[in-house]
């Protein structure tokens, strides 16, 4: 399924992933756009990496930088990219946000998580 009109284009996304109890947690981030799929980093010890690679269901929506949802929720799957994907999803967001050309954000925990609406 492509990117949502409502998605496409705008500076963050909320998260949603999912306790094993069943609880969301939502979480704004910054988000790349590669093959109408949506890329974004995170740590491998952050609890939304923990929760993904727990329960892959997850759901976006637009979002303020504070996390304020400005727009509707959509279902989408969440999978942890291998290694190799990395340099694609990386430039996919360094492309969108010019901050992230620093390297001194990254760091040696960084993942990569790709995101497919439906």
């Amino acid at each position: 399924m492509p990117i949502p009109a409502e998605i496409r284009g705008q500076k963050y996304i909320s998260l949603a992933s999912f306790r094993k109890n069943g609880v969301a947690v939502y979480t704004p981030l910054w988000f790349g756009e590669k093959d109408e799929k949506l890329c974004v980093m995170t740590r491998s010890d952050s609890g939304k990496y923990k929760r993904i690679r727990n329960n892959p269901h997850v759901r976006i929506a637009p979002c303020t930088i504070r996390g304020r949802l400005i727009g509707p929720e959509f279902e989408a799957t969440a999978r942890i990219l291998p290694p190799q994907d990395w340099p694609q999803a990386r430039k996919s967001i360094e492309q969108k946000y010019w901050l992230t050309r620093i390297h001194f954000l990254w760091s040696k925990k960084n993942v990569y998580v790709e995101i497919a609406c439906g």
